[in-house]
């Protein structure tokens, strides 16, 4: 069948922000800007292509009294092929950007369990921001699904404007994270199939980073929605007068603005953005402030993000905001500019583009930076000319529309000047506002944009048929095992799954059930190995490829046998109050015990030796005993011990895998011999101990979940299968 034909099911994801159906709450904080609008649009826009399926958009789950509680609803339907999925992650309470990245493993693992329990595995994903870069890159993995990605905006360049402001790296390492999405940039641009851009420039914007080269570009201009946004001309809109709605909505807007001026026909200089500093809101006003005669000319209204009480914003906003008001106050501006605190997104914005156009005034984006710029294109629709920054991508899309003039933030002269320009000839106003309106519907439209997106991902699909994609793992037939199983079964390896003795009595007949276990039976190993030794061993015996490895004694899992699968949310799981220096220190003065090789160890377990001369174990248990309630103690035939955190070990990682791939306990299967598999064995519903099992298993028998098998290792476990009818 063509790929072309398919009916694809497409992931989106944007963590941060608040997302619903109607009435969005933008300018609400720095979180809550273009991004939104773009994902929501997108959505919408893909959602009436015959060739999608299904669009869903994936975000935070919030349960919070200071908010909405539509943002606390797990599914909300947006049209028959759109809906919004709340995963909870970090708890109830809204959380900004910055906070997230500790738990978007927890989002990883939640997603993950939604996905399978409703049975909408996806044939496409997309990521949004650095945040969603890194859940849907670990995603792709685990799902064997290709992705594409969308910065909206990068760390990088944020960086360099923070420190040229003033801060200190230290403080904007300390308080944006930027170690965490840097590396999340870098594997995004290492790993996506491709990078989405709203221009050319953007993809300037990506040279600083390691991994640039490792992957493809291509420009896709967002779109406008011109059912929201039409001239501001037009009394009524495909043929159809306005709705009650509408009208209200002019009013207020009107009202809003009027109560500020003292002469509020005259035109305008508006400014809708949030109160960052970055969208230099403190130069636009010292531009118009410094400029009596532009004061004479027009007002100036400015919507810096919807606001109650400046004392419960953040303090990056209130001192936005603050320096407005002094700035007011300043120069003097009352009569003149217009600060409204709130405005509604869905019917007031339009109204307001459209009363600035109609009092023949100007849209004004002066920031330092602007990565794209969608209230631009929104203003030009209704008929705005604009003055624009120089500075990211204004300066694509003033030329492409020939609707008006970019500037030079850093300079208030040319601010001052260009805004005057654009103000006093009716005539090249006219021919500005025209030019925008016809060049946003050639260039800017929905249709348009969509158009060229799906072109893009049906070709990486049919590449990605003929030669195998890129960044998807080679395991695709453990991934579909994982996303789909109902069943699995999980053994040690060393006397267990192959026998030391060299009595490989039934191994044959068992690697045979496993290499036809089928997509619906995951096969997994548990062992205090290393991965390269499981991998030796399993090789040597041709053992096929496990699903899950459960590596060094439960502190690392993998999918597969290839380091790059590593499930990085249960590293984060286990960490918790672990202290491994502190620990190996206490131990240090025990006798009997020696710390085994280098390649034995590893960050989240401490293995030693056990000596049969001087070893007193209640001396290790004193030893410990500051940290006994965060560790947990493993001795496996009297010989061996090993030291992980609390939360680490084998019988855990099971249930781990077993909660993160929505696979029954219940229908999970278990095998062991010896110490290290008990806590694996005691906390699952069935188990199997083979015939040369250690003593220290034996107070188990008895127990109806746990079958003691006659025969040893491999044909125990055939054994214990038939018992259970497995």
């Amino acid at each position: 069948m063509c790929v072309s034909l398919i009916r694809m099911r497409i992931h989106l994801y944007s963590i941060h922000g608040l997302f619903r159906g109607k009435n969005l709450e933008i300018g609400k904080d720095s979180d809550n800007g273009g991004q939104i609008i773009y994902v929501m649009e997108l959505a919408k826009e893909l959602s009436q292509r015959p060739e999608v399926e299904h669009v869903h958009l994936f975000t935070r789950r919030i349960d919070d009294k200071q908010l909405s509680p539509d943002y606390a609803v797990e599914i909300e339907p947006i049209n028959d092929k759109f809906d919004i999925r709340r995963i909870p992650c970090g708890g109830k309470k809204y959380l900004p950007k910055e906070k997230l990245w500790d738990c978007l493993d927890e989002f990883v693992s939640n997603t993950l369990k939604h996905i399978k329990s409703k049975n909408i595995f996806p044939s496409w994903l997309h990521s949004h921001y650095a945040d969603a870069g890194y859940v849907v890159s670990e995603l792709s993995r685990y799902l064997n699904v290709p992705y594409v990605h969308s910065a909206h905006s990068l760390g990088m360049p944020k960086l360099h404007k923070l420190i040229e402001t003033g801060m200190t790296e230290e403080e904007a390492y300390d308080r944006y994270r930027f170690q965490n999405r840097f590396d999340a940039e870098e594997q995004t641009l290492a790993s996506a199939e491709f990078i989405v851009t709203s221009t050319e420039n953007e993809i300037n914007l990506f040279e600083d980073y390691e991994n640039f080269d490792l992957t493809e570009f291509h420009v896709v201009s967002p779109g406008i929605n011109l059912k929201r946004f039409w001239p501001y001309y037009e009394e009524e809109f495909d043929g159809q007068p306005l709705t009650d709605q509408q009208k209200q909505a002019r009013m207020m807007a009107k009202s809003r603005i009027d109560k500020f001026l003292s002469q509020p026909d005259k035109p305008f200089i508006l400014a809708i953005c949030r109160p960052d500093r970055k969208k230099n809101i403190s130069g636009l006003i010292h531009a118009y402030g410094t400029d009596h005669e532009l004061q004479s000319i027009a007002n100036l209204v400015i919507y810096a993000g919807i606001r109650s009480d400046i004392d419960h914003l953040p303090s990056g906003e209130q001192a936005v905001l603050t320096e407005i008001l002094l700035l007011m106050d300043k120069y003097n501006l009352y009569g003149k500019l217009a600060i409204p605190k709130k405005h509604d997104t869905d019917l007031e914005v339009p109204e307001i583009y459209r009363l600035c156009a109609r009092q023949k005034g100007v849209f004004s984006n002066v920031a330092l930076t602007e990565q794209f710029g969608l209230t631009i294109l929104e203003a030009t629709s209704c008929g705005c000319p604009v003055v624009a920054t120089n500075h990211g991508g204004p300066a694509e899309i003033v030329p492409t529309c020939q609707n008006g003039f970019v500037v030079n933030p850093y300079n208030t002269d040319e601010i001052r000047a260009t805004l005057k320009k654009a103000l006093i000839n009716n005539e090249q106003w006219m021919e500005l506002s025209n030019q925008g309106i016809r060049n946003i519907h050639t260039h800017y439209s929905w249709k348009s944009h969509v158009d060229k997106y799906l072109r893009l991902i049906k070709s990486t699909m049919e590449d990605s048929k003929e030669s195998g994609n890129k960044q998807v793992t080679k395991n695709t037939r453990t991934q579909k095992r994982l996303a789909t199983a109902k069943k699995m079964l999980i053994s040690d390896i060393d006397g267990t799954l192959i026998s030391e003795s060299e009595n490989y009595e039934g191994l044959d007949e068992l690697r045979k059930l496993l290499e036809d276990r089928g997509d619906q039976f995951v096969f997994g190993v548990a062992t205090g190995r290393s991965l390269g030794k499981i991998r030796d061993i399993l090789s040597e015996h041709h053992m096929p490829t496990p699903d899950v490895v459960i590596s060094s004694v439960g502190s690392y899992i993998y999918y597969g046998l290839s380091e790059a699968n590593l499930d990085k949310g249960w590293h984060k799981h286990i960490h918790y109050r672990w202290n491994r220096e502190k620990i190996v220190e206490a131990v240090s003065s025990v006798k009997g015990v020696k710390e085994q090789e280098p390649e034995n160890q590893n960050p989240f377990k401490i293995s030693y030796y056990i000596s049969e001369e001087g070893y007193d174990e209640n001396e290790l248990k004193e030893a410990l005993a500051p940290f006994s309630r965060r560790l947990n103690v493993m001795t496996t035939r009297g010989a061996y011990l090993d030291i992980l955190p609390r939360r680490g070990s084998k019988g855990r990682a099971v249930r781990y895998i077993s909660q993160k791939w929505s696979i029954p306990l219940s229908q999970t299967l278990v095998c062991g011999d010896s110490g290290n598999d008990l806590d694996m064995i005691s906390n699952t519903s069935k188990a199997i101990v083979v015939g040369n099992h250690a003593k220290e298993l034996e107070h188990l028998r008895g127990s109806r979940k746990v079958y003691f098998a006659d025969r040893e290792s491999s044909a125990g476990i055939l054994e214990g299968l038939k018992h259970y009818g497995f």
